[in-house]
């Protein structure tokens, strides 16, 4: 059984009120919650990683309750999300598709409905590498409004033998949404598409 100690967790949620447009009554708020963790096979070849996805599911519900608890009296608004992680030089990029799973669903189970695939992006880099997570909308991939990214960093990480692993959530589309397609209102959220 691998094991992924935690040295550190980083929350971190904005408020946007405007984008060079009118300003909004209510901001959008999105923000991120990632932690930097012991990456077990750092430094080696591990054929079998899959059983590795188990050890980090309590993980998952951890950043997703800390990022749920962030969003305070919007909380109940969430309707994008997306994951990430960036693994350490010591690793593979096989590492940080470890998160699948216990990041996703650790999402999926908390944010009702959720029929629609949550974004991911993942690389391998050193201290104070950035990743661009995606965001999309939790019932309807279709939902242009809310495709967007949340940059995450840690500055004094991932280290070699760590992956930093990330969620990120928002509330309501891009702030000036004008490109059209489906609407968030539109939504029959039978199909993760539509």
């Amino acid at each position: 059984m691998p094991d992924f100690p935690i040295r550190k967790i980083l929350v971190a949620v904005e408020d946007v009120f405007h984008e060079g447009g009118p300003s909004v009554e209510i901001p959008r708020r999105r923000g991120s919650a990632l932690a930097l963790v012991k990456n077990p096979f750092a430094g080696r070849y591990a054929p079998e990683l899959q059983s590795a996805m188990e050890d980090l599911k309590p993980l998952g519900s951890l950043l997703t309750e800390r990022l749920i608890a962030a969003f305070g009296d919007q909380a109940e608004s969430i309707d994008a999300y997306g994951k990430g992680a960036i693994v350490g030089t010591a690793g593979e990029i096989e590492h940080g598709a470890l998160w699948h799973v216990p990041g996703g669903y650790a999402m999926r189970d908390r944010i009702s409905p959720s029929k629609a695939i949550v974004p991911s992006a993942m690389k391998v880099g050193g201290f104070g590498a950035s990743l661009d997570v995606p965001l999309g909308h939790v019932n309807a991939a279709y939902v242009r409004s809310h495709f967007d990214a949340v940059t995450v960093t840690a500055p004094d990480g991932p280290r070699g033998d760590e992956i930093l692993f990330c969620l990120a959530m928002s509330c309501g589309g891009r702030v000036h949404a004008r490109m059209g397609g489906l609407e968030a209102r539109d939504v029959t959220g039978e199909d993760g598409l539509r």
